[in-house]
């Protein structure tokens, strides 16, 4: 385990041009609402307690020239349309800063409260529970708003360097028939899944550990529906573990392409111990990887979002029919409010916008956010437009609208393929090249 004076080892750093800032908020509801992530009958109903709090963590950075940014990230599980364009406007507004240099993080909780005004709707919330989930988006909003706020605030010098790991318990979750056709979700150790640990150490000049940055490209999924408690899952015992360690230490988690991925094993009739070994797994992994030598993060700091219009697929109305008749609740009810359209004369949509971002860190470190469920696939194309080594991608960002499938996942279909949740609409295969073409372009004109 690595110790304060551990951080001392590695000189590589040194002369950081950047000041960073942290702060840490808790965002557990005051009243139990329901859980979200899952459908299952069971949750349908307040939860029954909590096994920790969940936090918005925030950092902020800034560079010689007076350049910031800041990353927030939350222990939830999605941000539709509507609040995640609430949030963006009240981070502006108290920050000051453009959205191109705000990014927001999902660790992707299963085990978090349901939060807005659409993913309720989809459940029969008796009026006081939708009441209770309204005045908490609201509550959240402002300490979100808060968090930023206090990171700009504690801006000081600081050194900071990254370096990369491994874990055991990610799994890609797609299985295939012996016709290779999707066949269901399950653990499949020969699908591809990352499961390198992004890792940044934020210290004082001294070397006193006062930041913790932690990425991985997995379904914080260990606790499966029949859990009823409020719980961050293993990104969070994963923090709380760190936070114990380093005490002067901000712990954030920032989660990855991970979208066809599992923890594995998982809901197990032990699955909370479960939750709690694979936090501490990745938490033992992250103090191995800064006790090491680590690459320096330096400025100045450049930064860019681009809004993309990813295509939806139009179908014709035989297929929207069979899809009526298909396995997904979600595909389902895109393939009906396409159909509704269509009979009341209207043309459905074609594309849904979305936002992507990157990042630059002088030449050492350059972070790409993308948006939604975010499958794994995207990640390995990312390496065609950064330096793999000296990338770092993370998916969930901004706005959750459902999952982004790659173009090998729209033509397979399965889980990953439903659609828009809220909104109308599956992807169509060209999507990956729409997203991929606009990091691109990202990529050539954020400059250091």
């Amino acid at each position: 385990m690595a110790t304060e004076n551990d951080s001392k080892n590695t000189a590589m750093n040194a002369g950081s041009d950047l000041r960073v800032g942290f702060s840490s908020i808790t965002i557990t509801p005051a009243e139990p609402v329901w859980l979200y992530g899952y459908a299952s009958p069971q949750r349908q109903q307040p939860y029954a307690g909590k096994i920790h709090d969940l936090y918005v963590n925030a950092m902020a950075c800034e560079d010689a020239a007076g350049g910031r940014v800041v990353l927030v990230t939350l222990d939830l599980c999605v941000m539709r349309k509507r609040e995640a364009e609430q949030v963006m406007a009240r981070l502006m507004n108290r920050t000051g800063l453009p959205p191109e240099r705000i990014l927001i993080n999902l660790s992707h909780t299963h085990s978090g409260p349901m939060i807005g005004t659409e993913d309720p709707q989809r459940y029969p919330l008796p009026p006081v529970m939708q009441s209770r989930i309204a005045e908490y988006t609201h509550w959240l909003i402002e300490r979100v708003a808060e968090s930023a706020a206090k990171a700009l605030a504690d801006l000081r010098p600081a050194e900071v360097s990254w370096g990369r790991g491994r874990v055991s318990f990610v799994r890609n979750r797609r299985k295939y028939g012996e016709d290779g056709r999707y066949a269901g979700m399950g653990a499949n150790p020969d699908g591809y899944s990352d499961p390198r640990v992004t890792v940044l150490r934020v210290t004082d000049p001294d070397g006193t550990i006062r930041g913790i940055i932690s990425s991985l490209a997995c379904h914080a999924v260990t606790l499966g529906p029949k859990n009823l408690m409020l719980c961050g899952d293993y990104p969070a015992f994963a923090k709380h573990d760190l936070a114990e360690r380093h005490p002067h230490a901000v712990p954030l988690f920032v989660q990855g392409c991970g979208a066809d991925a599992n923890t594995y094993p998982r809901a197990t009739p032990d699955q909370m111990e479960w939750a709690r070994r694979h936090g501490r797994e990745l938490a033992d992994e992250v103090d191995r990887v800064m006790a090491g030598p680590l690459a320096p993060v330096r400025g100045p700091i450049g930064a860019g979002k681009e809004w993309l219009d990813l295509p939806l697929l139009q179908q014709s109305r035989q297929e929207l029919e069979a899809g009526l008749k298909g396995p997904s609740s979600v595909a389902q009810a895109n393939a009906r409010r396409i159909m509704e359209l269509i009979n009341r004369g209207e043309i459905p949509p074609v594309s849904h916008r979305a936002m992507v971002g990157l990042w630059r860190f002088g030449n050492d470190l350059t972070l790409v956010a993308l948006p939604g469920e975010t499958v794994s696939g995207y990640a390995v194309r990312m390496e065609e437009i950064v330096n793999p080594d000296r990338l770092w991608v993370a998916g969930y960002c901004d706005e959750v609208f459902g999952y982004l499938p790659n173009a090998d996942i729209v033509r397979e279909g399965g889980y990953e393929n439903r659609g828009l949740v809220r909104e109308v609409g599956q992807f169509d295969a060209a999507v990956e090249d729409v997203v991929v073409d606009g990091v691109r372009r990202l990529a050539l004109s954020v400059h250091v």
